[in-house]
């Protein structure tokens, strides 16, 4: 281990000479020891930040650097990372990310305040102990081309002499006699009265640009100020009347009423801004004009009106923005975090395997758009009906529809939870008992549908459908398989989460797109029934790759091994290398090739099956009982050194010769499938019901027990004990008991709790 942290060292410090050689090129003087000295010491920086060992972090980076992907490195370098998940590489690799942007920042300023000949060994120390992009940014505010300013024409007016004499704080001399000196009427400066007003100008301009006296600023103002709120007519009804008149601590607001009070401001229904008592700043702004020199000066009474001229028009419009940036920034990043956690979930619900589906689409004018696909999700049937208002004409729908179920068999259907969703629910309610198959129906969020529906993915997967069709199609198909037909949605367009449409866009996808890519991966994918979007998600298959893997699928035939990737166009061995673990090939040539086994671990597989007595086609066998058994009674210890392999691939080899085809998703709470509709008029409090999570929030989760509107468990109401947030208790998709509070029907509202539910019988 120490070997390895030595010689990363030694590979950063070739990458800071090469950064180092291009700076000089463009004479620059001894950037190169400042470039070594910067970045040789990331790698420390982030292990002591994340709480994870030098060595691992050393790996990882190393590993990172050679092309590898995330969920390669968690599931198949677990030796060189010391067995860190996801979460903790993706960690690594986002603060590394910043870190190597801090330090090109930091050279990249120091490079333009030399250019201007003002690089003083104190500010090359400042840059070099920076460790925030906004802390340079505040070294350099001074040396940055500005537009003209007040100071900016002071200066060309020649008053430049005049503010120092006043920085320097003499103990004799009086500053209007002094400002007489440079009355000057060709250059604009027509009174003694007029330069002192410039020359403040200019040292107001040097005090607010102080790194020092910002941080400070910003620190005070986020520790002491308020958010206050009002309304831009107060007269206006809005979901943001509790805001009309409002005021919150900035230290103490949460972030989730940050992004609500920022939509607010953006439709222009709210007014925003941050409150304190400026005394306390203004008082700070004098000491430090004054902390040098004498106890007195006859240049402190004009540095006062510096001191609060500098605050009021220059320091606290920019330390506002900057406050509030930093709110939003962390709002941002804990709705992302959200977002993040509930679409995982989401992506994992578990599929419903083998049942052939019908998928509603429920509209009122327009009618219900029905499609019906098989066990596999090729489509059948796709039809309209109108069981909703204003025709509805239900006794004709009911005629339609059981034909369908009884001629395709149908087990389930799926409602989409949209506009005359609750309507279209009591309709199929009271379609059930007609059919003479056994069947129930679901609820699914239909999210991102209308998005999928008008894609290009779905256009040209069904050609001759029309978007609402295809809409129905992609309702039923997630009931089937939800990682499948969620991953040709952008991710964002997925109704989870709260504001996702406030936040940073680029910041929000890459996020997802990790979340996605996670869950993928974990799952493992159908190489011969994957879509081009799925396989895009799997570990270093590009979209084009992924095009050129279904087009030879199309033309050849299914594969029958991994290694017949190879043949792929524009998929070479470090890809294959990549994504081969991910891929599965049931019923192939290889039994291995349907396991999480690597294909580079496969002689330790056949070796440790024949020291068993076994062969690699007994994987494949339906009865793996002595196989099983063998296997679990082995000591991993003592087989990973008999084989000469690492412990935790030994293990991850025996656990995926166990379970050949393991779907992670089967250990998840199925859907609750339901024959009966409930209204809101139905509901009482106190009533005990079981329903399902649909989204969680930072104020608490919403949860579906069977009526249109989902309910609000709110954070308070989680559990018995205190909850930091709602997703430490509950996530997408789990079955929860609740109870009925309170129900506001006029208002659309339901309040649940889920305290005190012990084994109380439901009803």
């Amino acid at each position: 281990m120490e070997v390895e942290s030595l010689a990363t060292e030694e590979q950063e410090k070739d990458g800071l000479r090469a950064t180092a050689e291009d700076m000089e090129g463009q004479g620059t003087p001894n950037e190169a020891e400042i470039a070594a000295q910067m970045w040789a010491g990331i790698a420390t920086k982030i292990s002591g930040e994340l709480g994870i060992a030098r060595s691992k972090v050393d790996s990882v980076i190393r590993l990172l650097d050679e092309g590898n992907t995330i969920p390669f490195l968690a599931r198949y370098r677990k030796e060189q990372t010391g067995g860190l998940d996801e979460e903790a590489i993706r960690s690594i690799d986002e603060r590394l990310d910043y870190l190597r942007n801090l330090e090109t920042r930091k050279l990249e300023v120091m490079r333009l305040i030399d250019e201007q000949g003002a690089l003083t060994p104190e500010i090359r120390q400042l840059l070099e102990t920076a460790e925030t992009l906004q802390r340079v940014d505040d070294i350099y505010r001074p040396y940055r081309p500005k537009r003209r300013t007040r100071a900016s024409m002071a200066r060309e007016r020649g008053l430049g002499p005049l503010a120092e004499w006043l920085l320097l704080r003499p103990e004799t001399g009086d500053p209007l006699e002094r400002a007489a000196e440079y009355v000057n009427l060709e250059a604009g400066v027509a009174s003694a009265e007029e330069a002192l007003a410039g020359a403040r100008d200019i040292v107001a301009e040097i005090l607010a640009d102080d790194p020092e006296v910002r941080a400070w600023a910003r620190q005070w103002t986020a520790g002491h100020g308020e958010i206050s709120t009002e309304a831009t007519d107060s007269e206006a009804r809005t979901t943001y009347e509790q805001y009309y008149d409002y005021c919150e601590p900035v230290n103490r607001i949460p972030p989730h009423r940050v992004l609500a009070i920022n939509r607010g401001e953006r439709e222009k229904v709210l007014r925003v801004r941050i409150t304190l008592e400026a005394e306390p700043i203004v008082a700070y702004l004098k000491r430090r004009l004054m902390r040098e020199g004498p106890k007195s000066s006859p240049a402190d009474a004009e540095l006062a009106l510096v001191a609060k001229d500098a605050y009021d028009r220059l320091l606290a419009p920019a330390v506002e923005r900057d406050v509030r940036n930093a709110l939003t920034e962390e709002a941002e990043q804990q709705a992302i975090r959200v977002f993040g956690a509930n679409l995982k979930a989401l992506l994992l619900t578990p599929p419903i395997r083998g049942k052939v589906v019908l998928g509603l689409d429920p509209a009122y004018r327009t009618g219900c758009k029905i499609a019906v696909v098989d066990a596999t999700g090729k489509l059948l049937e796709t039809t309209v009906v109108y069981p909703t208002p204003p025709q509805k004409r239900i006794e004709e729908a009911e005629q339609v529809l059981l034909k369908i179920i009884d001629e395709h068999g149908v087990d389930l259907i799926a409602i989409g939870n949209g506009t005359a969703s609750r309507e279209a629910e009591a309709f199929v309610a009271g379609l059930i008992p007609k059919a003479e198959r056994s069947i129930s129906y679901v609820v699914v969020n239909e999210a991102g549908a209308s998005v999928y529906s008008a894609s290009k993915v779905a256009r040209e997967e069904f050609p001759d459908l029309d978007v609402s069709e295809r809409s129905a199609v992609s309702i039923a198909r997630r009931l089937q398989d939800p990682l499948a037909e969620l991953v040709k949605i952008e991710p964002r367009s997925i109704g989870v989460g709260q504001y996702q449409h406030d936040v940073s866009g680029k910041e929000l996808s890459t996020t997802l797109n990790g979340v996605v890519e996670s869950a993928v991966n974990r799952v493992g994918v159908d190489l011969n029934t994957a879509s081009v979007p799925l396989l895009s998600y799997v570990a270093g298959i590009s979209p084009s790759v992924a095009a050129n893997i279904v087009a030879k699928r199309e033309s050849e035939g299914p594969f029958g091994e991994r290694k017949e990737l190879l043949s792929v166009s524009r998929l070479g061995p470090k890809t294959f290398e990549q994504c081969a673990g991910f891929l599965r090939v049931p019923g192939g040539r290889y039994p291995l090739d349907n396991t999480a086994i690597h294909p580079e671990s496969y002689p330790v597989a056949e070796h440790l099956l024949a020291e068993l007595g076994f062969a690699v086609d007994d994987v494949a066998e339906r009865d793996r009982t002595k196989l099983c058994q063998r296997l679990s009674a082995l000591d991993a210890q003592d087989w990973a050194e008999r084989l000469d392999v690492g412990l935790p691939t030994l293990e991850d080899i025996i656990e995926a010769l166990q379970r050949p085809g393991r779907d992670p998703r089967d250990e998840f709470p199925q859907p609750i499938l339901r024959k009966d509709v409930l209204t809101m008029d139905d509901l009482r409090p106190g009533m005990m019901l079981e329903g399902t999570v649909r989204n969680v929030v930072d104020f608490g989760a919403f949860v579906d027990i069977g009526v249109q509107q989902d309910g609000l468990v709110h954070i308070s109401e989680l559990s018995n004990r205190y909850v930091r947030h709602p997703l430490d208790v509950v996530s997408i998709g789990d079955i929860v008991k609740v109870r009925v509070l309170s129900v506001d029907i006029e208002r659309g509202r339901i309040a649940l709790s889920m305290r005190d539910i012990g084994e109380e019988k439901l009803g």
